[in-house]
């Protein structure tokens, strides 16, 4: 077994080694107005009903339309998308329609009015299901109530933040499934 000989490291910046998931892009929509915001900082919180919690900062753009409509899509995009993704992240939907600037195609959903971003591998549409810990924390607890999936590939290669502008993108795919008990998790 490996050993590591470590330093002092900054609090601060600890995220770079536990991000939880893929970049993804949140799509909203708020009186006539879609935007999209890049995030980081989700957590699957419950199988089901399925719920994901999403950190998104209050002086975001997204913040106040997700916040009033109650409602968003989660989109996951893929390696092909990242100048897209951080295009996204370093502008704001006060300035700019990010569809149109990005290039990107907003289709209808089925059960919100937030648009699905039609160029992403996955779209995961959501309503809000606790908003007790926005205010305090900035923290949505949204349900998904419908999924749509592409069929391939199927282990998409996704991108994940690493901080300081550094991403990794997903590698192998191993599996470990005679040795997995689900109800260790």
């Amino acid at each position: 077994m490996k050993t590591y000989r470590k330093t002092d490291f900054p609090v601060s910046d600890v995220r770079r080694f536990i991000e939880p998931g893929p970049i993804v892009l949140v799509s909203s929509h708020w009186k006539g107005e879609n935007n999209i915001m890049t995030m980081g900082w989700h957590m699957i919180m419950e199988f089901s009903p399925s719920l994901i919690g999403c950190y998104i900062w209050q002086n975001n753009h997204s913040f106040e339309m997700v916040r009033r409509s109650r409602e968003c899509v989660i989109n996951v995009p893929t390696e092909d998308l990242i100048r897209t993704v951080i295009g996204i992240g370093n502008s704001s939907g006060a300035d700019i329609d990010k569809f149109a600037q990005f290039g990107l195609t907003a289709e209808p959903a089925t059960e919100v009015k937030a648009p699905l971003i039609k160029e992403c591998y996955a779209n995961f549409e959501c309503r809000l299901a606790d908003a007790r810990l926005v205010k305090k924390y900035s923290l949505f607890v949204w349900e998904v109530v419908k999924a749509h999936v592409a069929e391939r590939p199927r282990f998409p290669r996704t991108v994940h933040y690493r901080g300081d502008g550094r991403f990794m993108i997903s590698g192998r795919e191993v599996s470990y499934r005679r040795y997995f008990k689900p109800e260790m998790l």
